[in-house]
Order: C-alpha cells, then sequence, then structure tokens
C-alpha cells in the first residue's frame, strides 16, 4: 500500500470523525452555532482588515492636505 495515497483519505476520515463527535456531544443546532460562529468572526476579521487599510490611506491623505491647508489657512488669515 502506497503511504502517499492514504495521506489525503486520512485528513478526510479524521474530519468526518471529528464532525460527528461535534454533532453527537451538541447536536446539529449546537454544530451549526459554532460554525456560525466561526464564519461571524472571519468577516469580522476581514472587515476589521479593511478598516485598517483605509485609516492608513486616510492618515496618509491627511498628511498630504495639511500642507494645502496650513498654506489656505495662511491666505484666510492675511486677507
Amino acid at each position: 500500500m502506497d503511504p502517499s495515497t492514504t495521506t489525503p483519505l486520512l485528513g478526510f476520515y479524521v474530519t468526518i470523525i471529528i464532525l460527528g463527535l461535534m454533532v453527537a456531544y451538541a447536536g446539529f443546532e449546537g454544530t451549526m452555532r459554532v460554525f456560525t460562529y466561526l464564519d461571524l468572526q472571519l468577516r469580522y476579521l476581514i472587515i476589521q482588515l479593511q478598516m485598517k487599510f483605509l485609516g492608513w490611506k486616510l492618515k496618509r491623505q491627511l498628511i498630504k492636505d495639511t500642507k494645502s491647508y496650513d498654506k489656505f489657512l495662511k491666505d484666510y488669515t492675511n486677507e
């Protein structure tokens, strides 16, 4: 028996056994709640990353705009 063919099947069997034990322990509804929770956590993580990138972009833009705003204030107060 070639070990390279049993490795993918072993992972599949372990996954099925874990799912079966989860259903046996918590029932179908409890297992689905776990997957729903994991899905929500993953979506929240993605939103947090998007917010972080947007914050960096906004900070860079504000730094660029500060120079023109300082010039505007200087011109406005001299009038």
